[in-house]
């Protein structure tokens, strides 16, 4: 036999997984699929667990009632043994011609009035029952007997020897009884007989008959007894499928069984010794040849102790609970079936509006501003529908709108181009104005009327993202326009990595923080201030930052200024309207991770420009 290896099974296991899992995304990638798993899974635990739990409780009162009732039938019917029983020692005790039976026993062998007087009280008791077979009286002294049986047709008594009696067992116990008796079963084997005794007898019934006076055991008496009786009595215990009966005396020795094998294990597992003398009960015995698990009845009666024993299998006790759970799996089954068709439909009703939704979804998702959801009820998928339709409308009238303002921004752009007409004619102005001033000389002016045509060029060249070299340079000549205005007070430093000379910012980005830092630290005081502009790269992003030595920004200044980055477009209205600018121009082309950070103290402000990857653009 060949054996898989552990990669072979792990293999095997690995795509028996897969092939799982496939058939899970098939099942539930439709909406219809996974409500209908929904229900019929909800449905199956309803059901299912309904029917363990009314199985279970079933179960258990099927054994408690059959514990009841069948406690309450041996109690009863143990009740009839006993009186049984009785009769039969009643019927053994000569009590009014006592001293003529024991007169006649003494003398039989020699006179036969006496022997008369036995045979007539031998006929007398034999007539007196019907579940008798036999009768012997068994004189000791002499080792003669007496027998009366139904084989003799005329009812004839006869006599015979037998010296091997007070041998047997059963004359010895009587012998040595205190109530001068004994009983004697046939169940199982007849051995240890002594008499002939019919077929047809169950038990024997032996009685000692003493002297009075002198209490010297004059004979034996034995009866032997059919089953009519006994019969009659067990017929009241009601017997299933199954079930078994048994009639053991207070010694464990069986005289009524329906089964000698089953009682055979009973004994052998010693379950016996788990029944009480007195009373009534109830124990568990595991039949290990039948595979059967029984519940055994037993009740014992108060007189003489003798115990009907029930085997009842639970197999047999449990039949009506698993009738019941098998009729709750076909009815669960039923249920279950219609509940699926019923499901299935109703999930259709559900989903049908959502698949019709889905698809006029798909028609507008490809330009087509037609789709519209059919509107059916009042329910959610009727509002989500109505307001589909309503976006789709209102989704054509935006595209209107805005192919109406691409019309006036094109218009917008084409008298923009005409205006570009004014701002070059400044810059030449400011050109020839340069030229003059280099014919008579005036180098100062003619620096300043340059350095402010480069500036002016350079804030209307039309591009948005420029260069660090560029942005440089255009500060170069914007502080040489400023430190005309204010002398030595204003000082520059520039701390830039050559490495970031071609990191691509915003047009006039570092001007407005450079512009920021002459408003509101050298205006506001008379002392010399310095400006250090400097650019580190990180892992993720570039930095800017512009550093004054000025007075710095109170803590409640700075929160305005902060807050007022967060307002709407037509709610900014401050002075630090070219700081709120420049941060919604950095949000707009680098996205969220970009903007200004303001720290300030009483040595001065610090602002940085934050421009992530490196500066690339997303716009």
């Amino acid at each position: 036999m060949c054996t898989l290896s552990k990669g072979a099974v792990i293999m095997i296991l690995e795509r028996a997984g897969a092939l799982l899992r496939s058939i899970w995304r098939r099942i539930t990638q439709k909406l219809v699929n996974k409500l209908i798993l929904l229900f019929t899974s909800v449905i199956i635990l309803v059901v299912g667990s309904l029917t363990i739990i009314s199985y279970q409780m079933i179960e258990k009162e099927s054994v408690n009632h059959s514990i009841a009732s069948t406690t309450n039938n041996l109690l009863l019917v143990n009740q009839n043994l006993e009186d049984y029983l009785e009769g039969m020692q009643q019927l053994a005790l000569p009590q009014l011609r006592y001293n003529d039976i024991m007169n006649a026993i003494a003398n039989e062998n020699n006179d036969y009035a006496s022997r008369m007087v036995i045979e007539n009280y031998l006929r007398s008791m034999f007539y007196s029952r019907n579940d008798l077979e036999a009768i012997y009286l068994y004189v000791a002294d002499r080792h003669q007997y007496y027998v009366v049986t139904r084989e003799t047709y005329n009812i004839t008594v006869r006599k015979g020897v037998n010296t091997d009696i007070p041998k047997l067992s059963w004359y010895q116990e009587a012998m040595a009884s205190t109530t001068n008796e004994s009983f004697q079963s046939f169940v199982g084997s007849r051995s240890d007989m002594g008499y002939v005794a019919p077929q047809a007898s169950f038990m024997a019934y032996h009685r000692v008959l003493r002297s009075i006076a002198s209490r010297h055991p004059q004979a034996m008496l034995s009866f032997y007894y059919n089953t009519s009786a006994v019969d009659d009595i067990m017929k009241n215990v009601p017997l299933g499928k199954g079930d078994h009966l048994l009639l053991i005396n207070p010694e464990r020795v069986p005289f009524y069984v329906d089964s000698f094998p089953l009682y055979e294990r009973i004994r052998d597992s010693g379950v016996l010794a788990q029944i009480g003398k007195g009373g009534s009960g109830r124990v568990t015995w595991s039949d290990r040849s039948s595979n059967q698990e029984y519940l055994i009845v037993y009740d014992a009666g108060e007189k003489e102790g003798w115990q009907l024993i029930k085997p009842i299998p639970y197999r047999q006790i449990y039949e009506a609970a698993t009738t019941t759970r098998n009729w709750s799996y076909v009815i669960g089954a039923l249920f279950l079936g219609v509940s699926i068709i019923l499901v299935t439909l109703t999930s259709n009703a559900i989903t049908r509006p959502l698949h019709k939704l889905s698809t006029q979804m798909k028609r507008f998702s490809t330009g087509d501003f037609g789709a519209a959801a059919p509107v059916k009820g009042h329910d959610e998928i009727a509002y989500l529908s109505l307001h589909f339709n309503e976006m789709v409308q209102r989704t054509e009238e935006l595209i209107n709108e805005r192919y109406r303002m691409k019309l006036v921004e094109k218009n917008a752009i084409l008298k923009a181009l005409e205006a570009e007409i004014n701002p070059h004619f400044l810059y030449n102005a400011l050109q020839a104005i340069s030229t003059q001033a280099l014919k008579r000389e005036m180098l100062d002016m003619a620096d300043m009327v340059d350095a402010l045509a480069q500036t002016l060029r350079y804030s209307i060249n039309g591009k948005d993202i420029v260069a660090a070299r560029e942005e440089l340079k255009h500060i170069e000549r914007y502080m040489g326009l400023q430190k005309a205005r204010f002398g030595t007070r204003l000082r520059l430093e520039l701390v830039w990595e050559e490495a970031l000379m071609e990191l691509q910012i915003p047009r006039l980005s570092v001007q407005t923080l450079v512009e920021n830092s002459i408003k509101h630290a050298l205006e506001k005081v008379s002392s010399d201030i310095l400006i250090v502009i400097s650019a580190e790269s990180g892992a993720t992003d570039a930095t800017i930052t512009v550093r004054d030595n000025g007075p710095g920004i109170s803590e409640d200044k700075l929160r305005q200024v902060l807050d007022s980055f967060h307002e709407k477009w037509e709610e900014r209205e401050s002075e630090h309207i070219g700081l709120k600018n420049l941060n919604t121009r950095l949000k707009l082309l680098y996205g969220d991770q970009a903007g200004l950070f303001i720290l300030a103290d009483e040595t001065g402000t610090e602002i940085k420009m934050r421009i992530p990857q490196g500066g690339n653009s997303h716009v």
